[in-house]
């Protein structure tokens, strides 16, 4: 018998979110101290499934750390050109993706004989265009069962020079490929083939390495220039800021049924590029304030949109979810990255949005959505996607309760979610 959550309708959204650091910056920020010399603090970490996977990972490699007793601080004994100090392991990642695809580009360097695999969806998630490009900078990497997936092992060998990336797939493939440039041998060149997804992602990176001491060089996006033989230099101590992606819950949940729902942990300030969620809600008609550190959303009729939310992907998701409480039809496009994330996000949405009555247009890339005229009383299938079962926690503030089926898969990012989201609904 498959596990469930059943939320009922409050009467409304109100309260304060804490919110738990944000997964993309926790295992860059892991992986970045791994490979500078001496001791970081890492605090406010995100202690997730692919966070998990990640210090595991690093664990096999050689690495030492510490986890504070409320796993939120991390102490980590860096090793800088060490790394990685055990050769011939197997490292088995789930479906993380930001651990498989950073990991496979930082090995790629020693001739370290390790071998990468995860889950069933891991294995069928996109790996070829990384391996292309890191092939070309004279890496050493085979396929061990299906070509162009998972599991692949990696004989080190990556000089760097001119590579060419094909960017239209994910932003998690440069991103791997900005982190192990600066360790190889000779300059590097990225040319960006395509139009690149996800650049805030992007952002995050450059930022991230900037404060670990190595300089990327981004020419509009086009192509990036990253001088090799450059060192990590752990800045002593590094804040994660709370989830912005987690944020989005929260948010809409208040624009939709507040009440006043106050976010703490990120900002006006925030290096994320999923803070633009705040602009698109308030776009719908929400109330929205952003401070240094919290933001604060307050009920307002919403009215649909029509946007292209290539840069936010995971947020775009919940607004897809906000539409069902909008008047007229939102169009959410250029999103074809959904297909290749944790499910086939494009279908799943579709599929679960028409169950509870939405009229639905699935595009290759698009999603257009129209309000139901009543909600359905359903069960939600989660496709073990932890932003599925975030986001249709929301339909409970249409006045019909959702069941949300295999909630655990929330563990990957954020293993409190609906206890949190149970803190701001008020049933009396």
């Amino acid at each position: 018998m498959k596990k469930k959550i059943v939320i009922n309708t409050p009467l409304k959204i109100d309260g304060e979110i804490i919110l738990p650091g944000s997964k993309s910056i926790t295992n860059r920020a892991l992986l970045f101290s791994a490979l500078s010399e001496g001791k970081t603090y890492l605090k406010n970490i995100l202690y997730s499934d692919d966070v998990k996977y990640m210090l595991n990972a690093l664990k096999l490699l050689g690495i030492k750390y510490n986890l504070s007793n409320d796993k939120k601080i991390c102490k980590i004994y860096g090793v800088g050109n060490k790394f990685p100090i055990t050769k011939n392991v197997t490292l088995f990642l789930g479906n993380a993706g930001t651990a498989v695809r950073f990991l496979l580009s930082v090995l790629s360097i020693k001739n370290s004989n390790i071998i990468i695999t995860g889950d069933e969806r891991m294995k069928n998630r996109p790996i070829k265009h990384l391996v292309d490009s890191l092939i070309q900078g004279e890496a050493k990497i085979s396929y061990i069962q299906r070509k162009n997936f998972l599991p692949i092992k990696t004989n080190g060998q990556f000089k760097g020079g001119t590579i060419t990336l094909n960017g239209s797939i994910s932003s998690q493939f440069l991103t791997a490929l900005l982190i192990a440039a600066p360790l190889s041998l000779k300059k590097t060149k990225i040319l960006i083939k395509g139009k690149l997804v996800s650049k805030p992602y992007i952002d995050i990176t450059i930022k991230m390495m900037k404060s670990f001491g190595v300089i990327i060089k981004n020419f509009n996006y086009k192509f990036f220039l990253i001088n090799g033989n450059q060192k990590y230099i752990s800045p002593k101590k590094y804040f994660i800021e709370g989830d912005a992606s987690s944020a989005s819950y929260f948010l809409s949940a208040a624009a939709i049924k507040g009440g006043t729902v106050i976010i703490k942990g990120v900002g006006k300030k925030s290096i994320q590029g999923d803070i633009k969620f705040c602009s698109i809600l308030k776009k719908m008609g929400a109330k929205i304030y952003l401070g240094k550190n919290f933001i604060q959303c307050t009920k307002n009729k919403l009215k649909s949109i029509d946007m292209d939310m290539n840069d936010i992907p995971d947020a775009a998701m919940t607004i897809a979810i906000t539409a069902l409480f909008s008047n007229g039809t939102t169009n959410i496009r250029n999103i074809y990255n959904w297909r290749v994330k944790e499910t086939d996000r494009l279908y799943a949405m579709a599929t679960e949005l028409k169950k509870i009555g939405a009229k639905v247009e699935e595009g290759k890339d698009y999603l257009t959505i129209t309000p139901p005229r009543k909600f359905k009383k359903v069960e939600i299938e989660t496709y073990n996607d932890h932003r599925i079962a975030m986001c249709f926690s929301l339909i409970s503030l249409s006045g019909t309760s959702v069941t949300i089926l295999n909630p655990n898969c929330i563990n990957k990012t954020f293993p409190n979610y609906f206890k949190d989201f149970l803190s701001i609904c008020k049933y009396t």
